[in-house]
């Protein structure tokens, strides 16, 4: 006879949230494309319209949805195979969380006067400092690119951000 996996509650309570974030991400993207259909077509101007961006964030959220649901099934699969943790990390999480909201909170007062390019550079490296740790290079790329490009990106669509200390 094979042995049979029983989740630990927390893992019930993690997959409980995984679902009910899944579920909440499709619903939020349904009703948030269907009001990309409200928005009024102008004759005149850019032939997409000021629909593009919404519509493609809406799409981002379903393709975000469907990242969750196989990772999902990923865990679920690998969940019997993998031997239950010992003992509880809650107040780890707690204090990690804690310091992403205020790194966050610290980025958001800093933002104006930085720049978005320097200051979103800054947040993402200390960040990816943290969660991926040991990849300098890789986390000093990716977080200078992701700023470069976000904020050509937002220029592009005639979106303000905050140019701070750099002569953009």
């Amino acid at each position: 006879m094979g042995v049979c996996y029983h989740p630990s509650p927390e893992e019930k309570r993690t997959m409980m949230t995984d679902r009910v974030i899944f579920v909440c991400t499709i619903v939020v993207a349904a009703v948030y494309l269907y009001a990309t259909t409200l928005i009024p077509t102008l004759e005149i101007g850019d032939p997409l319209g000021p629909k593009a961006f919404p519509r493609l964030l809406g799409f981002c959220l379903l393709l975000a949805a469907a990242m969750l649901f196989v990772e999902m099934w990923k865990d679920r699969q690998t969940a019997a195979a993998a031997p239950a943790p010992s003992g509880p990390r809650d107040v780890r999480h707690l204090w990690i969380l804690a310091g992403v909201v205020v790194w966050s909170g610290l980025f958001y007062a800093v933002l104006e006067r930085l720049g978005y390019v320097v200051a979103s550079a800054i947040y993402l490296l200390a960040l990816m400092a943290w969660f991926n740790r040991g990849k300098w290079r890789a986390n000093v790329v990716t977080a200078v690119l992701f700023s470069v490009s976000s904020y050509a990106l937002f220029a592009k669509l005639e979106v303000n951000l905050p140019k701070g200390i750099l002569p953009f």
